[in-house]
């Protein structure tokens, strides 16, 4: 492959490119086969364009088919990223306080890193392939972050890897950790493979998310095109230096000189022992009417709200005020489910005495659930805003589903029919050009990893049956695409985590392992699918061959999974007290903590004891009731007025947007939602072509100012000394105390235990 193509050709490319598209003899009208809230109804005619602004404003609609991409430079520094990157998350992620390396870190680091190669490596060629391929392209930097980021985070199996160390004293051989990690990663990129055609082609799936990606890749490598808008002022260039150094800059602030600027509960510092006041205006146990926060990290959280259409950020910020400003009050302050006992919002588990929930109390020596010991102790008791969550968790589950019949049907079955070359899109017909990854490569996937499965469940004693792996499976593979096109237009992921731990709870009741097993593969598998999915869309904006994705997705996620558990098994074998509490180096494994008492409250002790009638939280059941009547609603009012705001209602959005409630907080949400109403309302409608320029800039600058100076104050400032620099300096001074000296901080409840000493049913 020749180095690079001059100008002169990659002019004539485009040429080519757009005389092709408009020798389409019957081009599609860009119109989804749904009312789409995302669709600019006055672009329609732009054959040579998306018909969304969004997309116009960060994606070019051009492609050089000669660009440099599966090149020796770009799998190297792509391998060593998914080396380093999953390798240095894995050994934090049983750390506290931890740190996440994220995929833009390896986004920016990327790019010096190419052009150096570029410039220096010399320009031969080993065994017939070129070392050096000339200049650092923008393809190359999408298959390098790509590839640096599908397996960034710890691998969910990772943990149930940990739980039977830790909690069960199962000590497997590395093969078996091997099989069951790959097994959960893989097999939902067959899925995802297979579901691209409903999720990655069609020009209505525009994935909000990737869209900053892409703005930032097309500002590093100076890319120019038509949807930027012609709009005056500094570059995007400059504007993103600015963006990226002052957040670094600011970070310090809230993240560490200034704390209280982060947990900004105002109001609770003028009475900060008045538990009402507490409990409706605060940020750690409370429900966040203080309204702000100075830290992007926090506003953050559950996604940039830079990047979610207003339209759907609207409907999370309706189900947070429905669910969590009306109705959780009014549950709590009624004493609804013993609430006014325990803080009205914690993400922990309590006993009938307001105290955490000791699980070990319930438990037989080998890990299942004693009867005798339980109606001895106490059954278990949520804070109101966790109940409410598994509520809407089941609302959600069943809201999916009728909101995909009722709304997308018609587009499902279309896309079925339809080619990629005939989108009514200019980026999927540019992408038709390049041979696509046959179905067979997919279907060798799914038969190899579900193979992985049976050998990890069968050979070692894991107590999952194959019955519960082929419907964990089935759960998942059902759900992706209907919650993958929420997704691909929302910006909101439905989760299947707590409807997986429902299932298996009634299915397999004192089998902790086998639930984590099934929770797994049943969520993680629909997870790993949309994320394959998600990566196919970042390379179907940025023109990437599709053969080259699959292939860089799968080798690298195969070496992050490997490098992890190769990261765990040396840590449990060379760190002394690994998991302990008093571990002297921090490594407390607080995740594997919260897993393993997932395992044990919906694996041990049961959904049956929680949920089935008779008991404290029958009446979240429903919720599915409630889910699945919400769309249909909606939907009839829909036909009757099809031009009101009637249209732009989502509940699976509504339903599953707060989903993030816990471990995420009020003061994830209000800020979140604010910052999108000004941005993506308030500054789209009155200044849009600031909006098309500079929006997703400003929402990569601040990620990345954030991202960077997180790994700074943590290796620099915490890390050092076990954290003990400035513990009794700056840390001790009034604006990093202020917010924790308050009942919001405390978690404090609004009643004290009755007389009898505990609170709940007698007899249970």
């Amino acid at each position: 492959m020749d180095s690079f193509l001059s100008e002169d050709k990659r002019s004539t490319s485009t040429l080519d490119e757009k005389l092709d598209a408009e020798k389409q003899v019957d081009v599609i009208p860009a119109i989804a086969e749904f009312d789409d809230p995302n669709l600019d109804k006055d672009a329609v005619v732009l054959e040579d364009d998306s018909p969304y602004p969004e997309v116009r404003s960060a994606v070019a609609n051009t492609d050089d088919i000669g660009m440099p991409v599966n090149t020796l430079r770009a799998w190297t520094i792509g391998l060593i990223w998914a080396i380093i990157i999953p390798g240095m998350n894995q050994f934090f992620y049983f750390r506290y306080p931890s740190v996440t390396v994220g995929g833009i870190v390896a986004q920016l680091l990327s790019f010096p890193i190419g052009r150096l190669w570029a410039r220096f490596v010399p320009n031969v060629k080993v065994f017939g392939v070129s070392i050096n391929s000339g200049p650092f392209t923008v393809k190359e930097h999408v298959l390098i972050t790509i590839m640096a980021t599908v397996g960034y985070q710890s691998a969910y199996a990772t943990d149930i890897v940990a739980v039977q160390r830790v909690y069960y004293n199962q000590i497997y051989n590395f093969g078996y950790q091997w099989m069951l990690v790959m097994s959960t990663q893989l097999i939902g990129f067959s899925i995802g493979g297979i579901a691209r055609r409903f999720l990655v082609a069609p020009p209505s799936m525009i994935w909000p998310a990737n869209l900053v990606t892409c703005a930032l890749f097309n500002t590093l490598h100076s890319q120019h095109y038509a949807g930027m808008g012609n709009r005056g002022g500094i570059s995007r260039e400059r504007f993103f230096t600015y963006a990226f150094i002052g957040s670094i800059c600011w970070y310090f602030l809230p993240g560490y000189i200034f704390q209280a600027l982060g947990y900004f509960n105002w109001v609770c510092w003028i009475v900060p022992d008045n538990v009402v006041v507490n409990q409706l205006f605060g940020y750690y146990s409370g429900l966040g009417m203080s309204l702000i926060t100075f830290d992007w990290s926090q506003i953050a959280y559950i996604g940039s709200p830079l990047a979610s259409p207003w339209w759907a950020s609207a409907n999370v910020a309706a189900g947070f005020v429905s669910f969590f400003w009306v109705l959780t009050p009014i549950l709590y302050y009624t004493n609804t489910w013993y609430a006014k006992y325990l803080p009205i919002s914690s993400r922990g588990s309590f006993d009938n005495t307001g105290v955490s929930y000791d699980v070990s109390r319930v438990l037989t020596p080998d890990a299942t659930l004693d009867i005798e010991k339980y109606r001895q102790y106490s059954p278990l008791f949520l804070s109101t805003t966790f109940a409410i969550s598994y509520g809407l968790s089941f609302a959600s589950i069943t809201a999916t589903i009728v909101h995909t019949a009722l709304y997308f049907r018609k587009q499902i079955w279309i896309q079925a029919r339809r080619s990629l070359s005939e989108q009514p899109d200019i980026h999927a017909r540019l992408m038709s050009r390049y041979r696509q990854v046959p179905e067979w490569w997919y279907s060798v996937i799914f038969v190899t990893m579900f193979v992985f499965a049976l050998v990890a469940i069968e050979v070692w004693h894991t107590q999952m049956p194959v019955w519960a792996l082929v419907l964990a499976l089935v759960v998942s593979f059902v759900y992706t695409v209907p919650i993958g096109m929420i997704q691909a237009i929302t910006n909101q992921q439905v989760g299947l985590n707590v409807i997986t731990e429902l299932i298996v709870g009634y299915a397999l009741p004192g089998r902790p392992v086998a639930m984590m097993m099934f929770k797994t593969w049943g969520y993680i598998t629909m997870y790993q699918a949309l994320q394959f999915t998600s990566d196919f869309k970042l390379g179907h904006y940025m023109k990437i061959p599709p053969r080259v994705m699959f292939g860089a997705q799968v080798i690298a996620a195969v070496v992050a999974g490997t490098v992890q558990l190769g990261v765990q098994s040396w840590m449990f074998t060379n760190i002394e007290g690994m998991c302990d509490p008093a571990q002297k180096d921090g490594f407390i494994c607080p995740n594997t903590e919260v897993f393993g008492t997932a395992s044990i409250i919906w694996g041990v002790v049961g959904p049956q004891r929680q949920f089935s009638h008779g008991q404290v939280y029958y009446g979240l059941l429903f919720f599915f009731l409630v889910g699945a009547a919400a769309p249909v609603a909606v939907y009839a009012a829909s036909l009757r007025w099809p031009n009101s705001v009637v249209k732009y209602v989502n509940f699976p959005v509504i339903f599953s947007g707060v989903g993030n409630i816990p471990p995420a907080s009020a003061v994830n949400y209000v800020p979140w939602a604010i910052v999108g109403f000004v941005f993506n309302y308030v500054v789209r409608r009155r200044h849009f072509s600031w909006w098309t320029k500079y929006n997703y800039i400003l929402s990569a600058g601040l990620d990345s100012g954030v991202a960077i100076a997180v790994i700074l104050i943590f290796f620099c400032l915490q890390y050092p000394r076990n954290g003990t620099i400035g513990a009794h300096t700056l840390a001790a001074w009034w604006g990093n105390t202020v917010s924790t000296k308050t009942a919001d901080y405390n978690s404090t409840p609004l009643l004290p235990l009755p007389e009898k000493g505990y609170f709940g049913p007698d007899t249970w």
